[in-house]
């Protein structure tokens, strides 16, 4: 039986859903989302009735119901504010919780985005215990009721000891039965994602904000479809260095770009740490699309044919436009790997771009 506290704790989680997937695009496209984020919950501030509730502290105003009052004292009013009234109705902002994979799922009914399929058998042989036995021996702690009795009950009705009218059952030492385990090993699938951004003197604070929300989301998709996920941040101008979460979202660089740089580290941490045969493997690269010569292009586009993408799942090239960024390498790219579904790219030309960019990179399911 549901109880009727039940029906409207649904019906309500049933309207923040609604809200947020009618409001997506307007809470990807801004951060505060990122810094309302606790350890699996997302804080969403929703547009919402305040409900009613007791306010406890001094009260300084006066009236009915609110103290001492003179005759004549408005009720509710305390007499202060300035200006006219407005014609307009208050928002009332109400934070509400939201778990990271409900999140996920918001995000990937409303871009249509497939289900991941695990390339090949990359995972891991995890081992887990199961009690599914039964033996006659064991701590007391794992001792099976049911089982004991049953043992207990055949011994008194084969001994003849059993009386139905004052039934009574004593279990010995012989009764009693105990749970036991055995190991069974479960493949998990892995991935593990690496994330390049370019930090040289053209990518300005903007563009960095993008690729830190996009980055986000495309996180909170994946890690809804594997169980086992690592990060990997690598920022690079004319050389590139891996470095924590925090610094990749802040650091602040200037220089000029060198983008085969951040694939050979790539490529580094694959061949050393994340082998393609154990690992899904995604790599998403940011950049406003400037690069030092055309030779550090050809050597990015032999990094990737020969390299990354026989490893990669698939490789990810994300296009922040600039000021100052000439936008060239996103070109040559879809030259170089026209008609290869191994390299995708996408082309932000501000934040309203991010979510065509996810649906771009996610909407193949591989």
């Amino acid at each position: 039986m549901v109880h009727k506290i039940e029906k409207d704790l649904l019906r309500f989680k049933q309207i923040v859903r609604g809200k947020i997937k009618k409001d997506l695009r307007k809470y990807i496209t801004r951060g505060e989302l990122i810094g309302k984020k606790g350890k699996h919950l997302v804080s969403i501030p929703l547009p919402q009735i305040e409900i009613p509730h007791f306010r406890y502290g001094s009260n300084k105003r006066e009236g009915v119901g609110q103290g001492d009052g003179e005759k004549g004292t408005p009720v509710g009013s305390d007499g202060e504010g300035n200006g006219p009234g407005g014609d307009q109705p208050g928002e009332h902002l109400l934070e509400v919780d939201i778990t990271l994979e409900e999140l996920a799922k918001i995000l990937g009914e409303e871009l249509q985005l497939p289900n991941i399929k695990p390339r090949g058998n990359k995972n891991v042989v995890a081992e887990k215990d199961r009690y599914t036995h039964i033996r006659k021996t064991g701590p007391e702690s794992l001792r099976h009721f049911k089982r004991t009795f049953k043992e207990a009950l055949r011994r008194q009705l084969m001994m003849g000891t059993y009386d139905p009218t004052k039934p009574r059952i004593l279990p010995i030492r012989e009764d009693k039965r105990f749970l036991s385990w055995e190991t069974k090993q479960s493949p998990e699938n892995n991935a593990v994602v690496i994330y390049m951004m370019d930090v040289s003197g053209s990518m300005g604070n903007e563009q960095k904000e993008i690729v830190r929300i996009e980055s986000f989301w495309i996180d909170t998709w994946l890690r809804s479809q594997y169980k086992n996920i690592e990060c990997r941040y690598v920022v690079h101008d004319a050389v590139a260095k891996e470095v924590d979460q925090h610094t990749f979202y802040h650091l602040r660089e200037s220089g000029g770009t060198k983008i085969s740089s951040a694939y050979e580290l790539c490529l580094k941490l694959i061949q050393e740490k994340f082998s393609p045969y154990e690992w899904n493997i995604y790599p998403f690269h940011f950049s406003d699309g400037d690069n030092w010569s055309g030779k550090d292009t050809s050597r990015c586009a032999e990094l990737l044919e020969q390299e990354i993408l026989p490893k990669a799942n698939v490789f990810c090239y994300g296009q922040v436009k600039s000021a100052y960024g000439s936008g060239q390498f996103k070109g040559d790219l879809d030259k170089h790997f026209a008609g290869d579904d191994r390299l995708i790219t996408s082309e932000i030309l501000n934040r309203d771009g991010i979510l065509d960019s996810i649906k771009a990179f996610l909407g193949k399911g591989r």
